[in-house]
């Protein structure tokens, strides 16, 4: 029975256990993974390609524009097609962007083959949650989204540290090499994974029309509520992914090396509150810890931007509130998309794959002005966090109503 065409029930994904949990955590993770290994690597890469920060800075938004707009493709067919076939192919394409990065000889060629690397990356993240969804309703898909968080957060807290060290000893260009491995590797894998979308529960209808009824999705308060909330901080942790390599290792000259562990005690903060979100979301609702996760986001990233004009506390100021900021992630994330997709169970796919065009979307925005507005300091990175944090907090209050409703019962 071939890997496409072979399909099981969601009873019988369910049963192969960790071994799901670690494609599904693999899939999740390209999205940190293709940015974060590399993060170490950007001063250098502006060097060897006669780039200054901002240019450089740009291939991360070239990468955001790329999986941004991919996942709204890839939610539809995999509505239509099951969820194994979209992965396969943006698998393929993943290496081959990954191979072109390693090749390029220019900054418009990076952040172009950057692009092609996102659209590739995107089916696996957008479709992983998806196979949540088909899998497990309610509080259960939270508690299985933060798990899954919390298991794929090792490849970020890995990745600046193992890519610090792949740029001491082999260059940069090799880290685009590993990459093309690590997409080799994943999609042997999921050569093992079922298919948790059987043909009965698929969605017929063209894809044109598909597409056509975002229209209608982007209409629906609660779910714009949910996005947003998601989107906004996803804005601000790209603006911290494209701004600290050179708020750490330029302006206050932090070794490559050693940048990864200020980057990893984020990721350890994230892992963190991911567990307790898990633990948490049956007992006290995922709405009301959404909307303190939210409410921390905005409080942090109003400290960070003021440390960042400051300069008070210097370098440990600015890690340390950093570090308050992106630790909301696991009481923001899981959350806000598993609200999202609570309402609309035969469109998973879409739903995950609007969601995630919100988030990316608003990292295009973030990762942008931080490029646009480089002065050399952290303060561009700065204003962005603050401005995202309090807009995090703002979708939860105001365009999901019964966030709040909730947030105030028992």
């Amino acid at each position: 029975m071939s890997m496409i065409a072979s399909v099981q029930t969601p009873a019988a994904a369910t049963r192969h256990g960790w071994r799901v949990l670690a494609i599904l955590s693999a899939l999740m993770g390209f999205a940190s993974i293709s940015t974060d290994l590399y993060l170490p690597a950007m001063p250098a890469m502006g060097q060897a390609l006669s780039a200054d920060a901002g240019m450089v800075e740009l291939t991360v938004s070239g990468y955001l524009i790329g999986f941004s707009l991919g996942q709204l493709l890839w939610g539809p067919v995999s509505d239509r097609f099951g969820r194994r076939l979209p992965v396969v192919v943006g698998l393929v394409l993943f290496a081959l962007g990954s191979a072109g990065c390693a090749m390029a000889g220019s900054a418009e060629a990076l952040i172009g083959w950057r692009v092609v690397q996102a659209v590739g990356a995107c089916p696996g993240v957008v479709l992983a949650r998806a196979m949540v969804r088909d899998l497990y309703e309610g509080p259960r898909a939270a508690q299985m989204l933060s798990t899954l968080m919390t298991v794929m957060a090792i490849a970020p807290l890995l990745g600046p540290v193992v890519g610090g060290q792949i740029l001491a000893v082999a260059g940069w260009r090799a880290i685009f090499w590993t990459l093309v491995g690590v997409g080799v590797v994943t999609l042997a894998a999921l050569f093992t994974l079922p298919e948790t979308l059987p043909p009965e529960r698929r969605n017929r209808e063209p894809l044109g029309r598909a597409l056509l009824r975002y229209g209608t999705l982007i209409r629906q308060r609660r779910l714009l509520g949910y996005a947003g909330a998601g989107g906004f901080f996803y804005g601000g942790m790209f603006a911290y992914i494209a701004g600290t390599p050179f708020a750490y290792v330029t302006y206050h000259h932090v070794p490559p090396q050693m940048y990864g562990l200020l980057f990893g005690a984020g990721i350890v903060g994230i892992m963190t509150t991911n567990t307790l979100n898990a633990r948490l979301v049956r007992r006290l609702g995922s709405d009301r810890l959404l909307l303190w996760g939210a409410g921390v986001a905005a409080l942090a990233g109003s400290v960070v931007a003021a440390t960042a004009w400051s300069g008070w506390g210097g370098l440990w100021g600015l890690a340390v509130s950093l570090f308050l900021f992106v630790s909301a992630t696991g009481f923001i994330v899981a959350n806000s998309i598993a609200g999202a997709l609570a309402g609309f169970p035969e469109r998973a796919g879409a739903v995950s794959a609007l969601v995630g065009a919100v988030h990316y979307g608003s990292g295009i925005v973030s990762s942008a002005a931080i490029g646009a507005f480089a002065d050399g300091t952290p303060w561009p990175m700065g204003w962005v966090i603050a401005l995202t944090g309090i807009g995090s907090l703002s979708c939860t209050w105001l365009l999901a109503p019964t966030t709040h409703t909730n947030a105030r019962s028992t």
